[in-house]
This record gives structure tokens, sequence and C-alpha cells, in this order.
């Protein structure tokens, strides 16, 4: 292998990423998750406790909870951040120059892998700084940066090599370039914390702990092997500032924590054969493969949305009827249900459901239909650039900034049936009403804004669903009960959504005045 091209490949593969915005916003993100989830212990909520005791931000505690926090995201976010490279490719006409050179299918997926590594390292490193900083403000002890280098390497370098391999091989197979392989990746990444449940069930068994690529199995074996507990709570926790404490000692990792990190780490390395194998090399014929039997699946899948389809077809010529820009709005909407027939059948069936299920369903509702309502309208900002027509739809009365408002509204009329819920919310329950629209009016401004930002839909996708699983885990939660599913918002929670989304939109629509000029 040409370790030159490689080289050149792994370093075109950083410049590029590191100039997109994303990267800007999605580690602004991580940092304030960061400072916010390690509490300053003068408020009386801490990081961490252990045994009942308050775990003291030392290096080593600092280190472990701040990597907890950076593998938990970059587990989800890193596979968004690096991936994306054949749609543009192929959107530049990249891609069949690289097609027809001579680089051989293993040195493109290598150097490829390579920046990408390279690229969440330089993330990581950026993080590290803040947290550095946090630690001077809020440590408990002196700086020691081996000990945070250690437990940094130990924790993240095998979900940084998983994520950037899973991104290359997703890009590298047909059916998974576009939002099928996103939201693919999502629940294999929610699948990694089965490896947590095993451990704690069967604290004798090893092989879950090498498929942890997030490594949080293997942090809480290590603290229980050592404490001799079983009781650990990592987040946000309030103490007793009179009682305890407990330190983490510098030298926690013993060998078994690094041999089975190692073994992980070189599991993910296999992920790169099958994307060298299959990689499709821009072949118009491959890059969305359509076999027989994908053939005669989407065939199936067409036929048994053909009434769906045939439903949505007037609503273009509704749309050229209805004046001004209540039309403008309708045909977004209509444009949206009509290149995906699957989306029109889910806002029916969600709008169905939340109109005539019994009132105890309803959070169940919610639940699924925002999941699915992200997913749909992540889209639609970067919809025009993405097909080439952004320059058209810019020149049209009311240009960029009659756009971006006409894209939030759609994004917002497709969230009826989840408007439908909170409606029948603020009969019993207005707090969780108001809750629930804060949360729509703040999402549906976010993807707006951020899809603008970054020219796509990846960043937004990620923070929300990252939000979203977070929020079914923390159920008690007020600030993380985004549309009011779990039932725990309060009026601050509610007034902070409201005054979010309305500082999203109002970013969004200065950025939109902004392009204008």
């Amino acid at each position: 292998m040409n370790a030159l091209a490689v080289r050149v490949i792994a370093l075109n593969e950083v410049r590029l990423r590191l100039r997109r915005l994303s990267t800007l916003v999605a580690l602004l993100a991580l940092m304030a998750l960061c400072w916010l989830a390690i509490a300053d212990p003068a408020d009386g909520i801490t990081m961490m406790v252990i045994d009942h005791k308050r775990v003291l931000y030392t290096s080593q505690a600092l280190a472990f909870g701040s990597a907890h926090i950076a593998g938990m995201l970059l587990g989800l976010g890193g596979f968004y951040l690096v991936r994306g490279r054949v749609a543009d490719d192929l959107q530049s006409g990249m891609g069949a120059v690289i097609g027809a050179t001579g680089a051989s299918n293993a040195l493109l997926v290598f150097g490829r892998w390579l920046g990408g590594v390279a690229y969440l390292m330089l993330f990581v490193l950026a993080y590290l700084g803040s947290t550095l900083a946090l630690h001077a403000m809020r440590g408990e002890g002196p700086i020691e940066i081996l000990v945070y280098l250690q437990t940094y390497v130990l924790m993240l370098l095998p979900i940084i090599s998983y994520a950037a391999a899973c991104a290359v091989l997703f890009d590298n197979i047909g059916p998974l370039v576009g939002k099928r392989g996103d939201v693919l990746f999502f629940f294999l990444w929610c699948m990694q914390f089965g490896a947590l449940v095993g451990v704690a069930e069967s604290p004798g068994v090893l092989w879950p702990m090498f498929l942890d690529f997030s490594g949080l199995s293997v942090a809480v074996t290590t603290l229980r092997e050592h404490f001799e507990t079983t009781y650990f709570a990592l987040g946000r926790h309030a103490f007793d500032p009179s009682g305890p404490t407990v330190i983490i000692p510098a030298s926690l990792w013993n060998p078994k924590a690094w041999a089975i990190r190692a073994v992980t780490l070189a599991l993910s390395f296999l992920l790169l054969a099958p994307a060298a194998l299959f990689f499709h090399r821009y072949s118009p014929d491959r890059v969305r493969p359509r076999s027989a039997r994908g053939n005669r699946l989407l065939a199936l899948t067409d036929r048994a949305l053909r009434p769906v389809a045939v439903a949505v077809r007037p609503l273009p010529g509704l749309a050229m009827r209805v004046p001004g820009f209540a039309g403008e709005v309708l045909a977004e909407v209509a444009l949206v249900l009509s290149m995906s027939p699957s989306t029109a059948l889910l806002l029916a069936a969600g709008t169905v459901a939340s109109a005539v299920v019994a009132p105890e369903v309803l959070p169940g509702v919610m639940t699924v239909g925002v999941a699915g309502w992200g997913v749909m309208v992540c889209g639609i900002a970067p919809r025009d650039w993405q097909n080439g027509a952004d320059a058209m739809t810019g020149a049209l009365p009311g240009g960029v900034v009659r756009r971006y408002l006409r894209q939030w509204s759609a994004s917002v009329l497709l969230a009826l049936p989840l408007v439908m819920v909170a409606l029948r919310w603020s009969l019993d329950a207005p707090v969780r009403a108001a809750a629930a629209l804060g949360g729509i009016l703040a999402l549906a401004s976010a993807a707006s804004l951020l899809g603008g930002l970054t020219r796509g839909a990846r960043l937004f996708l990620v923070l929300f669903l990252f939000t979203w699983y977070i929020a079914l885990n923390a159920p008690k939660e007020a600030a993380l009960d985004l549309v009011g599913f779990n039932g725990s918002a309060n009026v601050a929670s509610a007034a902070a959504w409201v005054l979010a989304g309305c500082l999203a939109w109002a970013a969004g629509f200065v950025h939109s005045r902004w392009r204008r000029a």
C-alpha cells in the first residue's frame, strides 16, 4: 500500500471535514453537554456518586466522566460527522474521477478511515481542552495530563475507530448511502448498551464487553471490582455536603481493561474488509444497487403504498389554487409527501392515532411520533441545495428569507399529529401541552437552522436522536422532556424550550437574510 497516497487521502479527509460548520456546532454542543453534566459541587449537585459517597473531582474522576460523555455522543455523532463524503463526491462530479483512478479499494477505504479517525481525534483534543478548563474551575486536585490521556485513549479510541469504520462501510454500500443508513446506525448504536445489561446481570461474563465499543461496560466493571460495590450514579446527582467522599485512584485501569479495549479496537478494523470488498467505486449501477430481491421488495412496497401515493397526488394541484404564502407552504408539504409515500402513511397513521387512542396511550404516540417526525423534517431545509435547486428557489419572490419561512412552516404543519396530542393534553395537563408545543417549536426551528447552516441533515439528526434517546432513559428529568412524552415537564422547562425555539428561529431568520445579502 502506497504510504504517500494514504497520507494524501487522509489529510484531504481531515481538511474537508474541518471546514464544515457542523464540526464547530457539534463541538460546542459536546462541550456544553460536558459542562452541564459535570455540575459544580458548590451547588449541591455532583457528577458521580459511588456507594452513596460523592466522588471528588480529581483528574481521574473528571477524565472518567468527560470521556463517558464524549463516548456516548461520539459513538453516535462521530458516524454522522465522518460519513457523507460519497454523496459529496457524487454531487461535485468527483466520484467518477475517483472511481476511474488506479487506486485500489483497500487504499481508498484505509485512507478515508484513517482520515476519519484523525479528524475525530482532533475533535476530542479540542474537547479535552475544554475539560481541562473545567478542571481548573471546578477540580479538586492537580491537573494530571497523563491520567486524562490514558483514560481518553482507553475509552474513546475504540469508539472513534468503530464510528469511522462504520461511516466508511455505510458510504461504500449503495443501499446504505442515504437516510436508511443513518437510521440503521442509530439502532446499532442503541443495541450496544445491551452489553451493559449483560454485564450487570452476569458479572463473570466477558464477551459482551468485547462488543461494547462505548466502553461503558468495561468502566462499570472496573469500578465495581475496585470499590466492591454495585451502586453507581453517573450524571447530575444531589448529595449531602457533610457526607463522606471517595477518590477514584489515578491507577484505576488494570491490564484486564486494557486487554478488553485492545480486542474491541481490533474488532473495529474488521469492518474495513467488507467496506473494501463491496465498494461501489461510484459506478452508476452500484451506488444504488437494485438486486433481484431488492427490486421485488421495492415493487411490493410501491404497490402496497400506491393508495397513499394516489391520495397525495391532488395536493400539488390544491397548492397551486391556494393563494399566497399558505399555498407555498402546502406545496412544500406536498413535495415532502410525494417524495416519500411512507412519510404520508406515517402522517396519516399518526393523525388517526392522535385522535382516537385512549388518553393513557398518548405518551407512546408522542414518543414514536416525534421520532418519526424528526427524521422526516431534517431533510427539508438542505433539500434544495443537495439537489442543485438552491439558486433557483432562492430567486423566487421573497428569495431566501421567504424560503426559510416556508420550509419552517412546512415542518410545523407536518407535526399535525403531535399538535393534536398536545391539544388533547391541554384539558387535563396544560403544562404538559405547553411543553409539547414548545418542543415542536424548538425542534422545527433547530431543524431549519442547522439544515441551513450546514446544508445537510445529519447534524440535526444526530443531536435530535441522541437527545430523544437520553430523554427516554431519564424520564424524571424535566429539562429533557422534549415534547411532554415523559410527563415530567414543568413550567420552567416548557418556557426554556419555547425560548430556545424562538432563539433558533431568529438565528435561522438572520442567517437567511445574511445569505440573501
